[in-house]
């Protein structure tokens, strides 16, 4: 019988493909590690994406929450941990955590999945399938996510995007990762150089495909950035990020 790992913990050097002009660790990037850990646990906790298939059911990434208190540096070695912290309703809470070279916590996450149903495209019940995986009661990494993100009525349109070839993954469509990518995209450049200190909370509405066309509505102040993803006039992803200068 394989150990059961309550908390995964991943060694990972900070790489070229991973930094801005500042030479320190992307948001994107940040999206993509805590993916990969993840993936990486729910596998080694037999809930992977093939033992999931095989149940019929699949994860969907509903929320995601982060606060980036430090952004490590190229070639800085990072620890990337993550965690399932039972759940909340429908949804299953996953934590994560990166910690500097000193041991000292750069960034902190939570994220609320949703267990689906894939026949009959509905979540069923997270507590079905999180009360026998690792509880890890009283490790909080984000106690206070992830938000739920109401609607803003003081955005404008500023863009269109078209998913495209690059912008979809397994499932055949955009991946969670790639939004952040999208956001990113809407900011000036200096802006996010600059910036040390990030939070982020972003709601996953709804699907979007290869092909389709998705409205950028935006707000944006001395200490917000508000983002949200329309297809057809529906929101398919909804965000607020705010940072500050080192």
């Amino acid at each position: 019988m394989n150990e059961v790992i309550n908390i995964w913990k991943e060694k990972i050097p900070v790489r070229f493909g991973n930094i801005d002009g500042s030479d320190r660790l992307t948001l994107w990037s940040i999206f993509d590690f805590f993916q990969e850990v993840a993936i990486s646990h729910a596998e080694s906790l037999g809930v992977g994406r093939e033992a999931m298939r095989k149940m019929g059911y699949a994860w969907i990434l509903s929320r995601l929450s982060l606060s980036v208190e430090r952004r490590p540096l190229y070639r800085e070695n990072i620890e990337v941990s993550t965690w399932p912290r039972k759940w909340d309703k429908l949804f299953a809470l996953r934590d994560y955590c990166i910690k500097d070279e000193e041991g000292k916590t750069a960034v902190r996450g939570r994220a609320a999945w949703l267990i689906m149903d894939v026949e009959r495209r509905r979540p069923i019940r997270a507590q079905a399938l999180m009360e026998a995986l690792p509880h890890n009661d009283g490790i909080d990494a984000y106690p206070e996510g992830p938000a739920s993100l109401n609607p803003r009525e003081d955005l404008v349109k500023t863009s269109e995007r078209t998913a495209a070839y690059s912008d979809i993954d397994y499932f055949a469509h955009v991946n969670n990762a790639r939004y952040i990518q999208w956001i990113q995209d809407l900011i000036e450049v200096h802006s996010l150089c600059e910036a040390g200190s990030i939070g982020l909370d972003i709601n996953y509405l709804g699907e979007v495909m290869p092909g389709n066309n998705v409205e950028l509505w935006t707000y944006k102040d001395s200490s917000l950035f508000a983002c949200e993803g329309r297809r057809e006039g529906t929101p398919v992803f909804r965000s607020e990020l705010s940072f500050s200068k080192v």
